[in-house]
């Protein structure tokens, strides 16, 4: 039994995750995030979504205290052997539902990157949970970094996927391959956001939102929302 579409993917995908190209950004994506939220050592971070923890895994490097969540216990397990490799103890990593995450003003800052959670979520409803759960992980004061695909790039670009413009989701079929290769064609479901969205709905949750930025993977920075950048990045305060 699975909670959510993206666990057998993980599972199938195992450590040839961190192959795929949009993984090879962690430490831009890290220095701007820490200096955009303003993290020093000792710092409490919730990485939503972590996947194989390569962002926590790079907080705590730095000193800051970072515990990632994922719905993928495949994935937590090499998030665990990698933090172990290094003996990193201020990276801790469990599986989780981002719908359920059941924190309460325990963290200074919450980190939802690359779409490890929000953004994947199917049903109506179920990103605002994740929003949510975010929300009352923090702090007061405590500041969120969150990625959702561009909606308008989507529409643009996305050629070999199908935009739902009544949900706002984008579906594709796609090759993932396993750690020893083996291809496997799977579906993959994106919801995807404009600007003015994600304000009303981090808005509705508590979030005052200073920034929403058009990056994409490995180049993260301060410039301006987009129809060009795939992702955006969202810099809100509680």
């Amino acid at each position: 039994m699975t909670d959510h579409w993206f666990e057998p993917l993980a599972d199938h995908m195992g450590m040839a995750y961190d192959r795929y190209a949009h993984t090879k950004g962690t430490v831009q994506e890290v220095d701007h995030v820490v200096a955009t939220l303003g993290l020093t050592a000792g710092d409490r971070v919730l990485d939503v979504g972590c996947g194989t923890g390569r962002h926590s895994l790079e907080f705590a490097r730095r000193g800051i205290v970072a515990h990632g969540v994922d719905i993928s216990q495949r994935f937590v397990d090499i998030a665990v052997g990698a933090a172990g490799a290094e003996s990193l103890v201020a990276a801790t990593f469990a599986r989780g539902d981002a719908r359920e995450l059941g924190f309460s003003d325990e963290f200074d800052a919450v980190v939802c990157l690359c779409q490890g959670a929000f953004g994947m979520m199917a049903a109506d409803g179920d990103d605002a949970l994740v929003v949510a759960g975010m929300a009352a992980a923090l702090r007061p004061g405590g500041r969120l970094a969150l990625s959702a695909f561009n909606a308008y790039f989507a529409v643009k670009y996305h050629a070999d996927a199908e935009f739902d413009a009544d949900t706002g989701v984008s579906h594709e079929r796609t090759e993932i391959r396993s750690e020893s290769g083996e291809p496997k064609t799977v579906d993959l479901w994106t919801g995807c956001y404009t600007p003015r969205e994600l304000r009303l709905l981090l808005g509705a949750h508590g979030f005052a939102v200073d920034a929403v930025c058009s990056v994409e993977p490995g180049q993260y920075g301060s410039h301006s929302a987009t129809t060009e950048s795939p992702e955006f990045l969202v810099i809100a305060s509680r």
